[in-house]
Formats: C-alpha cells, structure tokens, sequence
C-alpha cells in the first residue's frame, strides 16, 4: 500500500536521496525527464535551496512551494509531486506542477494517483490553473498528463542541448473548476 501525504521539513533528507536517484536515472532509459545531463553527483544545491525554502514559503508569497511524497510499505520515498507559484505576479492564479515516481512503481497507477492528489488541492486552495513543462521526447509522461485533462498548449523544439542532444519542451495546463 503507498501512502501519499504532505511532505514536512523532515522528510528533506529523504527527499533529497530520493531526487538524487531520479537524478542519477536521467536519460538512463534514452528518454531524459529532467533538463540537465545525467549526475550521479546528486540533488544541486539550488534546486535543494528552492523545495526547502518554497516549503517554508505560504502559498501565495513569492516562491512558495507545496510537496507530497508516497510512502512504499517500508516508508521509502516512492514517488512525489509539487506545486509552486508561477514567478510573474499577475500569475497567482495558476501553479506549477513538478514531479516523480521510482523507476521500480512506474506504471501501476502511482502518477496518477501523485496528480489528482495535487489537482485535488490545487482545486481547493482557489487555483484556477495547473501548468507543467515537459520534456518533448517523454511520451509517457505526456500520456499520464492527458489521462489527467491536461492539453498541450505549446512545444519549443530544440529548447536545451543536453549532453549533445537536441531536446524541446511541451507546455500543458489544465483547467480547474
């Protein structure tokens, strides 16, 4: 059974490792789902700065930023997803959507679920829009984000050069309410 809640401050640690092999797989299947090479160096200190200080942010206040993690049987990180303010503020009324499931619970509903866990609070909360980028070459992820009634609002080829590859960005949003 995978629990899906809140993430706390202390799951940070957890987190962090968890990231780091979400990290280390990039690309490792030939379909890259972050923008930045493969490291095995973990999670940057930037995107590290970024979830703690978003998650100590309100909603609403520049920066914010909202995580759940499921939670394996064992209360490993299996998965986990984020909203966060967009960065223009005449743009309070959507949020940005990010995230990830372990390679081994791929396919068995997880991301689903991950999502309409975040569209459920996101409806909630007041927000009228959920937008997400992802890379142009992860037909899976695209397939989960249509199942959840995201459309496609626009592509940018050739967007990042990432270990000498040529990869573009497709933006999604769907509508709450």
């Amino acid at each position: 059974m995978i629990l899906i809640r809140p993430a706390t401050a202390a799951d940070l640690p957890a987190l962090f490792a968890y990231l780091g092999e979400q990290l280390a797989e990039n690309g490792r299947d030939g379909i890259l789902f972050q923008p930045m090479a493969p490291t095995l160096d973990g999670v940057p200190q930037p995107m590290r700065e970024r979830f703690a200080t978003g998650m100590a942010t309100p909603v609403g206040q520049p920066g914010w930023r909202h995580v759940w993690v499921a939670l394996d049987a064992a209360g490993s990180i299996a998965g986990h997803i984020d909203l966060r303010g967009r960065p223009e503020p005449a743009c309070a009324h959507r949020t940005l959507l990010g995230m990830g499931v372990r390679h081994d619970l791929r396919r068995v509903g997880l991301g689903t679920r991950l999502v309409q866990e975040a569209l459920g609070w996101a409806r909630a909360t007041g927000f009228a829009w959920v937008d997400l980028e992802v890379l142009s070459q992860n037909h899976k992820a695209r397939a989960l984000y249509v199942r959840s009634g995201f459309v496609e609002t626009g592509e940018v080829p050739d967007l990042y050069r990432i270990a000498g590859m040529s990869v573009g960005e497709v933006s999604m949003s769907v509508r709450l309410g």
